[in-house]
């Protein structure tokens, strides 16, 4: 399981790495050294993957990540697909701790 400490000590390697967390939910950290936060998920037979967003003073904490990855994983258990939520927030971020209480 990632901490912040953990993602904070992430560097940038030659080709993309993916470091897990739970859930499903992972952290990619890119060569440019962006760290994201996505969720992988099945839904009717197909694996499909959610940016969450990036981390960082300007992204996602770890925290609201995992809020966001449950809020996902919630719509997921219901055969909805966590995209839709998207379209509710007409473009804004769509998964805002905010927007997930």
């Amino acid at each position: 399981m990632l901490t912040d400490m953990a993602i904070k000590r992430m560097k940038p390697k030659d080709k993309l790495y993916k470091v897990a967390d739970r859930d499903g939910m992972y952290v990619s950290v890119a060569t440019t050294g962006q760290i994201t936060f996505r969720y992988d998920y099945r839904l009717n037979g197909r694996r499909e993957t959610l940016t969450i967003g990036r981390y960082g003073a300007d992204g996602f904490t770890l925290a609201e990540a995992r809020e966001c990855c449950i809020a996902a994983r919630r719509q997921v258990a219901e055969g909805l697909p966590p995209r839709t939520r998207n379209s509710e927030t007409n473009g804004a971020r769509p998964w805002s701790a905010a927007s997930v209480r």
